[in-house]
């Protein structure tokens, strides 16, 4: 069994990692692509390249902290349930929700701007995107929690008659 201390820098660590490429991944590499590339297909292929590596190291992440925090689940349950959740949201992303449009794209056979916008294929896209969305904020919402609760258990203060902090977990 690993130390408290350890298993909270080690998920620190982890969550962070994670937490920083599903940011740089929503907030510049998505936008951007639609934003610079010559067509809306293209940043959708880019997109959807990417996407998977994210879902992949997520479900990665939710796995090593569930791993890390079985043995001692009934100490620190929260942070166990955080790292299912980050796996569970991004394995439905992943093997579930995207299978489902690459099926669409396939079925719609060109650029997804060329249907009428009532066109059915297009709402069935729309409505499997915001579902793909929402699956990935439900991980990220689980990872910041994983992660506050990781913080929250380090207890860092100097100890008595020392300059030096020392690190003390709290579960």
């Amino acid at each position: 069994m690993m130390s408290p201390t350890r298993a909270a820098a080690l998920e620190g660590m982890l969550l962070s990692l994670w937490l920083g490429a599903s940011a740089l991944f929503t907030l510049v590499v998505a936008r951007a692509a639609f934003a610079v590339l010559p067509s809306r297909t293209l940043a959708g292929a880019l997109v959807g390249r990417v996407l998977p590596v994210l879902y992949l190291t997520g479900i990665g992440v939710g796995v090593a902290l569930v791993a890390i925090e079985w043995p001692s689940m009934r100490e620190r349950w929260g942070r166990l349930a955080a790292g299912a959740t980050i796996a569970v949201a991004c394995a439905i992303a992943q093997f579930y929700v995207a299978p489902r449009i690459e099926q669409l794209r396939r079925a719609i056979g060109g650029p997804l701007e060329a249907l009428a916008a009532g066109d059915p294929h297009r709402a069935a896209f729309g409505r499997l995107h915001g579902i793909s969305v929402a699956w990935l904020g439900i991980a990220v919402v689980a990872a910041l929690v994983a992660l506050f609760l990781t913080w929250r258990a380090l207890d860092v203060r100097p100890a008595s008659g020392s300059p030096t902090p020392t690190i003390q977990t709290n579960g």
